[in-house]
């Protein structure tokens, strides 16, 4: 069935805000790095064990957000605008690839070893997303109407309901897709090497330091 000039009209304005997020975590980006250069987690002299699991749990996050993204693109690799994926992660939150990039966010944030960070950068994250997820949805529920309807009705926006999960029979797997997601999430890892440069640049520089918690 051929595409109604609204869902056409919809579909550039989802492209049109995509866009926008891409440029929203360019900023995003830059701040961080910025961040990075004039301020200091106040755990790492006063308790280094503890800066160190911040750290810690920060790869794990990272982590977490390469393999759940990945996971997800198992199921909705190509199909977004073209069918309703409810199964699987799909199943337990409407927008799990968003999910776990907020962990991932997160996860760069604590690379600094402050919890501060951490909860700015997910929460950074989190602002942008909800955003391009109301337009989504706005596409979604032109495109699949009552069906969408109900399964929003069901199924939370971002937190994860455990209890709604339903296993796939069968996937369809694009390994193109599901290699190319992987590998851009892997970009996140790029966090611990960038933080420990900007560091040894703020030491190098004698910047004045702000310490975190």
């Amino acid at each position: 069935m051929p595409d109604s000039p609204n869902m056409t009209s919809d579909g550039s304005q989802l492209q049109s805000l995509q866009r926008r997020r891409k440029q929203a975590f360019v900023l995003g980006l830059a701040l961080w790095i910025v961040l990075l250069l004039f301020t200091e987690s106040r755990w790492r002299v006063s308790a280094p064990g503890f800066y160190t699991l911040i750290w810690a749990l920060g790869l794990v996050l990272i982590l977490v957000c390469i393999m759940g993204r990945t996971w997800c693109t198992l199921y909705i690799g190509g199909l977004k605008k073209r069918q309703l994926v409810t199964l699987g992660p799909y199943s337990v939150t409407r927008n799990p690839l968003y999910a776990f990039t907020i962990i991932g966010a997160a996860g760069i944030g604590a690379q600094t070893g402050s919890l501060l960070t951490a909860l700015l950068a997910g929460g950074f994250a989190l602002a942008v997303f909800t955003v391009v997820v109301r337009r989504e949805e706005s596409f979604l529920a032109s495109a699949f109407g009552d069906d969408f309807a109900g399964y929003a009705a069901k199924v939370p926006r971002f937190l994860p309901d455990f209890a709604q999960w339903q296993e796939a029979d069968e996937l369809l797997v694009r390994p193109r897709l599901v290699r190319q997601t992987f590998l851009d999430a892997c970009v996140f890892l790029l966090a611990v090497p960038v933080t420990g440069m900007m560091d040894w640049v703020r030491e190098v520089a004698g910047l004045p330091i702000l310490q975190l918690p």
